[in-house]
């Protein structure tokens, strides 16, 4: 009977996306929205998956009790409500909607812009109260200021384009993109000093982190234009608000619109008493399409992981787009096989992980196969505690040096992955490659050259190279009914060190080791599973 996974729904979300879960024959779905954190502690191990939006908070203690918990789904982008470290190490995928609800907030970037350069909202209060201020609103235009972004990322290239349509020119900061890539957005690619220094209108789009935190403070602001116009529907604590305040108190900011806080709700925030600042209560996504639409992608995503195994936007394990990962897939495979080979032959606490990438595969990246390497490695000594996310974790706390190289050439094959083990007490090599692009083969081993499949159950033999050997062995393997079902054999030299990999149809039985080790010839013998 087929095994039925539970999905907690902690926080509100569209009828469509619990469609989605609910017709999932093998979920079971319960909608708790507005749980203490106390209640959610005490629920969570009985779940296998749980979708929040902003309101859940995740925090370490929760994470750690969800002992079932294969994935956290979030509906929409921010994660700053989400213990990522905890869920990294307890080896739960985290993934969130990045692209659904970009317009929504990308769109009240620019309503923000144009409400706080027209003097909207306080023109709206004055009339309502019964007066006629015409002289007192002057605004600003947008045509042909400078836009400067901080962040071009899915929401920073939408506000770009849509900054365009209306005649403004546009600069950005980002250190992870290149020059090229900002072009194509429309946008030109400045220096963080650069921007603050020519930008009329400053839009923050980056996520919350230790880097970007108050990352526009006193020092950023001193370097601005006097009069510049600030607007963040990013997160709260980008901004420092305390050195805001002194900034629009002092006129070298000439207003300020949010959408975010540094604490939420910001009722009391005194940003929010001077009349230079406008704000909204974290509406950047809050459109019934966005809404609609993180609901649907989230379900679908969370089932898709649950039901196949596939991750899609994921914050804590590599990113691979579909069709990449078309290609790097094999090199997966083969990755952790070659980790997991040297994993179950090693004999003392490994110390340090070398890999070596040759040929094509270089231009794919490698991080994703890195990490599937680990995973293999780690298996044998700690089990299903690890996998694909929290893998380079696991073997960090562990003190093992992971180093990475890259090689264009690749000699007698299109790619190849080489892989070296070491401990203070042994050091073991392996190399791999793919056949026809799929076919995943072992191609050396430490000092030999051999040329088999990394499938199924295997006995590895160290011998020396004389005659009778492998029909000991093979006799040996007969009287227990234990079908061999191919060979591979590698030598030093004629007369020297040998090497010999068994492919079987069923595993050892219990004696059977020390039963081959104990015959003429054999320097060690030992069993894997791959």
């Amino acid at each position: 009977m087929e095994k039925m996974m539970r999905v907690l729904v902690s926080d509100p979300l569209s009828k469509k996306g619990l469609e989605i879960l609910e017709q999932t024959k093998s979920l079971r779905v319960d909608l708790k929205p507005g749980l203490a954190p106390e209640e959610l502690k005490k629920i969570i191990p009985e779940y296998d998956a749980i979708i929040i939006r902003s309101e859940t908070k995740l925090k370490a203690d929760i994470i750690e009790a969800g002992s079932r918990l294969r994935v956290i789904g979030r509906a929409g982008i921010g994660l700053d409500n989400v213990d990522l470290p905890a869920a990294t190490k307890k080896g739960i995928v985290v993934m969130n909607t990045p692209q659904e609800n970009a317009i929504a907030a990308a769109e009240h970037t620019i309503a923000l812009m144009l409400s706080i350069s027209r003097k909207v909202p306080q023109a709206n209060a004055s009339l309502k109260a019964g007066k006629w201020e015409k002289k007192r609103f002057m605004g600003v235009e947008l045509y042909q200021k400078t836009l400067g972004l901080i962040g071009i990322g899915v929401i920073g290239t939408i506000v770009a384009d849509r900054a365009r349509g209306l005649k403004m020119k546009v600069i950005g900061y980002d250190p992870y993109l290149s020059p090229e890539v900002a072009e194509k957005k429309g946008v030109e690619l400045v220096s963080f000093d650069e921007l603050l220094s020519r930008s009329d209108f400053i839009s923050v789009h980056t996520p919350l982190t230790e880097e970007t935190r108050n990352l526009i403070d006193q020092n950023a602001i001193s370097k601005m234009k006097k009069g510049v116009i600030l607007v963040n529907c990013a997160r709260g604590g980008i901004i420092n608000e305390k050195d805001l305040y002194e900034a629009i108190r002092s006129g070298k900011v000439a207003g300020a619109a949010l959408d975010v806080f540094e604490k939420e709700p910001a009722v009391g925030n005194p940003l929010l008493e001077l009349e230079e600042v406008i704000g909204t209560p974290h509406l950047g996504a809050s459109t019934e399409e966005a809404q609609e639409n993180v609901a649907i992608a989230i379900s679908q995503q969370v089932v898709d992981y649950l039901l196949h195994g596939e991750a899609r936007n994921t914050v804590n394990m590599p990113a691979v787009s579909p069709d990449i990962l078309l290609f790097l897939r094999p090199y997966l495979r083969l990755g952790e096989k070659l980790g997991s080979f040297l994993g179950q032959i090693s004999n003392y606490a490994i110390e340090e992980i070398l890999v070596e990438y040759h040929g094509e595969v270089v231009e794919y990246g490698t991080k994703p196969i890195t990490t599937s390497i680990l995973k293999g490695l780690l298996t044998p000594f700690v089990g299903d505690t690890v996998n694909f996310v929290n893998a380079p974790v696991m073997a960090k706390e562990r003190g093992i040096r992971v180093t990475e190289s890259v090689s264009q050439s690749a000699e007698d094959f299109a790619s190849l992955i080489g892989l070296t083990v070491r401990s203070k007490m042994e050091q073991n090599y392996i190399a791999g490659t793919l056949f026809g692009r799929k076919e995943l083969r072992i191609v050396k081993l430490n000092d030999f050259f051999i040329e088999a499949i990394p499938e199924g159950y295997i006995l590895l033999v160290n011998n020396y190279d004389r005659p009778g050997v492998i029909g000991n062995i093979g006799t040996a393997l007969g009287s227990r009914n234990i079908n061999i079902a191919t060979m591979q054999f590698g030598r030093d030299r004629m007369g020297g060190m040998a090497i010999s990999l068994l492919h079987l149809d069923s595993p050892l039985p219990t004696g059977m080791l020390g039963e081959i080790l104990r015959l003429p010839n054999i320097i060690s013998v030992r069993q894997i599973e791959l």
